[in-house]
């Protein structure tokens, strides 16, 4: 990860904010499922992701923020993902995979609103335990875009070919890891 792609995070009462800076892409993506996922082991039911930095996503990082969501919500009404600082461009995208039914973007009754320069200033870097390897990268592009094909009919038309080329690979790469 470059100091143009980076992974802040904070912990605050009753959310974590995670942010991305740079480009939100398959490259980052292992890097903030790592964060959230140990946050969410830590017992957090509520992880903002911050993407006021972030110049642009890819369907991997977007496959990745819908997982959360799904994981979240099945922990209770409480549980979510919320988007702050979406921009125009950002939103959009969202919008355009059908992701705003599953996130809260820029919600006006969340907890952080009024705060979010106090909060941006608090965050400090991510520190990544370990760069995942290729199969490991295949898998977790694989993932999410299972996650993205699962969240409508229009998303499983959109991306069965992307799928069903990861599919073949991973397997292909695990025959030969046999």
């Amino acid at each position: 990860m470059s100091l143009e792609n980076a992974i802040l995070v904070g912990v605050f009462d009753g959310f974590t904010w995670i942010r991305c800076e740079g480009k939100g892409s398959f490259v980052i993506s292992p890097v903030l499922k790592e964060c959230a996922d140990s946050r969410i082991a830590a017992g957090e039911r509520c992880l903002v992701i911050d993407l006021e930095a972030c110049t642009g996503m890819d369907s991997t990082f977007m496959g990745q923020l819908a997982s959360f969501a799904a994981r979240l919500s099945k922990l209770g009404p409480a549980g979510g993902v919320q988007i702050a600082g979406a921009g125009e461009r950002n939103r959009s995208s969202l919008e355009d995979l059908g992701l705003d039914c599953l996130l809260e973007i820029d919600p006006p009754a969340a907890p952080w609103r009024g705060r979010a320069t106090e909060v941006r200033a608090a965050l400090e870097p991510y520190r990544s335990g370990r760069l995942p390897g290729m199969q490991e990268r295949a898998k977790h592009i694989l993932e999410a875009h299972k996650t993205l094909a699962a969240t409508s009919e229009d998303n499983a038309r959109k991306f069965a070919g992307v799928v069903g080329i990861l599919e073949k690979e991973v397997a292909e790469n695990e025959r030969k890891a046999d």
